[in-house]
């Protein structure tokens, strides 16, 4: 009866744990630092360092990542695909960060954003994958499963 116990408490911690909160200086190789794009000196503005490595330990794993959404694709409830980024404004106001400073998000059921001037968590499974769009080159690729507020 014991080892019943034991098996379910092992199993209900495992099933129930919090994904691990992966922040953007995480998905960045050791050494390397986190640039933001520059604008070009006939004004315009370009994605900075195309071939910034990214960091496979979070591959295939479920994670929590924080950031704001640059909204790709949807109706007028739900977003079924979005960029998420370190900081408000990065794809649309100011050049997009480097690759691995942005993550593809997929949520094919479609998901509600209220604003896309808040700061949200992303919970899903990441991969490196990388994706490219008209928008930016993208590093990781998120399958999404919940979005929360952030409150960090």
């Amino acid at each position: 009866m014991r080892c019943v116990v034991l098996f379910a408490l092992l199993l209900s911690s495992t099933v129930f744990a919090e994904p691990p909160e992966v922040y953007w200086e995480d998905l960045v190789p050791s050494g390397q630092s986190q640039a933001q794009a520059p604008v070009n000196h006939d004004g315009s503005m370009v994605q900075q360092d195309l071939d910034a490595p990214v960091v496979h330990t979070y591959d295939g794993k479920t994670v929590k990542i924080p950031g704001f959404v640059v909204p790709l694709e949807g109706d007028g409830r739900n977003t079924t695909a979005f960029l998420l980024v370190p900081y408000f404004g990065a794809c649309i106001h100011v050049p997009p960060p480097p690759p691995n400073q942005i993550v593809y998000v997929k949520f094919p059921d479609g998901v509600p954003i209220d604003n896309i001037n808040d700061a949200i968590w992303v919970t899903g499974v990441l991969t490196t994958d990388g994706w490219q769009g008209d928008i930016a080159t993208v590093g990781y690729v998120l399958e999404g499963k919940q979005v929360s507020p952030f409150e960090g």
